[in-house]
């Protein structure tokens, strides 16, 4: 597990991009082997999306082999809602890259039957081999994607009725509107994040220290979904400097000098161009 910590979230965002940007570089994706990528919404992923879309623009950067899947949909929203996830990912993000749509995967809350859409979903992570990296943020709660407090942290993509208090949260999206915000989701499970090869969890502000405070220092617990990523061998939290209000000073420390040792000494190097990855 490593814990890196910037200044601000400008800057975690920007970290968060280029490791994004670099991991799809390196693996060269072709169309016999695409990079696999998983996807959250939200406030926190905003700026990094604005970043990859920016390295996209200057040329350093190509979608065109790359397959997404994002982690939730609400239910009973149609699709062009202006706060559907759909929505979200293609105003944001897809449609200023050159990814093909057909490899945008994102839960459909509108499916006649969503068990089966779950399971589809599921098989259609499977198919693409698995996912390389998957990049998540947490609520204030310490949940991913809509894994409240409470889920089994070996769960799968499934149906998911929301807590009250996520509900009241969301209300801000829907005109502060109780009666507008939906009260199911489709999430990724636990247990479906934990099968990847990677996983990037970006955690930014001081209204979240406390659940980085339990992802980092405290024992996995079921009701703070976002420690199960403790016990994943190549996690990375990806923080900044109000996030980690909550942590001990020798963790802190600890993370800093890790941190700059491991920088140095894993840089991407590419001999035929004599330069190096900039980035991390």
């Amino acid at each position: 597990m490593r814990l890196v910590i910037l200044e601000d979230y400008d800057l975690a965002s920007e970290w968060a991009a280029k490791y994004i940007r670099n991991r799809i570089i390196t693996f060269r994706p072709t169309a016999q082997r695409y990079f696999t990528l998983g996807l959250p919404t939200g406030s926190t992923p905003y700026a990094c999306y604005k970043k990859l879309i920016e390295y996209h623009k200057s040329g350093d950067l190509s979608f065109k082999y790359v397959k997404t899947f994002n982690m939730d949909e609400y239910v009973g929203l149609p699709r062009a809602h202006p706060e559907s996830y759909h929505s979200y990912m293609w105003n944001n993000f897809f449609k200023h890259v050159d990814i093909d749509p057909a490899n945008a995967h994102i839960l459909d809350g509108n499916a006649q039957d969503l068990e089966a859409e779950c399971a589809v979903f599921e098989k259609d992570i499977a198919d693409a081999g698995g996912i390389d990296l998957f990049v998540g943020g947490i609520g204030p709660d310490g949940h991913i994607a809509f894994n409240e407090p409470g889920s089994s942290l070996v769960s799968r993509t499934r149906v998911k009725t929301l807590a009250k208090d996520t509900i009241v949260a969301n209300a801000r999206f829907f005109g502060h509107d109780l009666s507008k915000v939906p009260t199911m989701a489709l999430t990724v499970g636990v247990g479906t994040v934990m099968d990847s090869r990677e996983v990037m969890i970006v955690i930014t502000g001081a209204h979240k220290a406390f659940a980085l405070y339990k992802a980092i220092e405290d024992g996995v617990n079921h009701m703070w979904t976002v420690s199960a990523f403790q016990q994943h061998p190549r996690t990375i939290f990806v923080c900044d400097e109000d996030a980690t209000l909550e942590l001990r000073v020798k963790t802190v420390k600890y993370f800093k000098v890790t941190h700059t040792a491991h920088l140095y000494s894993t840089l991407p190097h590419f001999p035929q161009k004599n330069i190096f990855l900039k980035a991390i």
